[in-house]
């Protein structure tokens, strides 16, 4: 087998993983749902590479509003990897304590409010702390991890916990541990991840069952459509109109700060 046909192979297994897990995904797709017919935000958050499944859920075609990506740049910004604002740094800076409480003091939370948090590893700092921080404000937390990888690996939080001890609801990547999934003759360590091809399943599997609960309750989203699909015009007019839904959306996360006690 090739090295390609070994990690394809491999990603099958991941689509057998998450189809295994349809009941779980049922209930985030509820409760995100839920939050955003009442009006509020489903607020996403991952750092390091999980930054990747935040983008893959909102703003992109296919995607519609009643989602706040949050995205540090500063635990994420991966490209320059080197020199100021390398990767050192980033990988440095997520395991510092306090700074999700810094990053949640931005937003007026409220326990209508549902999140959705990513870590492979499930064991960096600021991850768990932000899950820890939503589910102290009242906020449900669906978290996202690579089961094996986290189970293998040693927490940074002071108590041993890990990002699924501070979530209601926990999705499994498929990932193996270290996350790469093939092995290459005369090389040491495997290559080709796929923590983020799980993690894409699982975020459209639960995007494509939030639209249809909208859908249901008469309130079809607006979803950013390319205009090889429905037109240029169609496509403007949608992409404005979700674009405008979603800053009225996050409006209210900025109304009521500093005023509460």
């Amino acid at each position: 087998m090739t090295p390609s046909a070994d990690y394809l192979s491999r990603c099958r297994e991941l689509i057998a993983t998450v189809e295994g897990q349809s009941a779980v995904i049922a209930q985030a797709a509820d409760w995100f749902a839920e939050t955003i017919l009442a009006g509020r935000m489903v607020h996403l958050f991952g750092s390091g590479h999980s930054r990747i499944l935040v983008e893959e859920m909102w703003p992109r075609y296919g995607s519609f509003p009643g989602f706040n990506p949050i995205v540090e740049l500063s635990l994420s910004f991966h490209n320059l990897v080197v020199g100021a604002n390398g990767q050192r740094q980033a990988m440095f800076l997520e395991n510092v304590s306090g700074l999700a409480d810094r990053i949640l003091r931005n937003f007026d939370l409220s326990p209508t409010d549902s999140a959705l948090v990513v870590s492979s590893s499930g064991c960096n700092l600021v991850p768990i702390e932000m899950a820890e921080g939503f589910q102290k404000r009242g906020v449900k937390v669906v978290a996202i991890i690579s089961r094996k990888h986290s189970e293998a690996s040693r927490s940074q939080h002071a108590t041993g916990k890990k990002l699924q001890d501070f979530a209601s609801l926990v999705l499994d990547t498929g990932a193996p541990v270290g996350d790469a999934m093939v092995k290459i003759d005369g090389l040491e360590t495997p290559v080709a991840p796929g923590s983020t091809v799980g993690g894409c399943l699982l975020v459209n599997s639960i995007k494509a069952e939030v639209a249809a609960r909208l859908t249901r309750a008469g309130h079809p989203p607006k979803v950013l459509t390319a205009g090889a699909l429905v037109g240029k015009e169609k496509a403007t007019a949608l992409f404005e109109a979700a674009y405008d839904e979603h800053a009225r959306r996050l409006a209210k996360l900025y109304a009521n700060l500093g005023t509460q006690g």
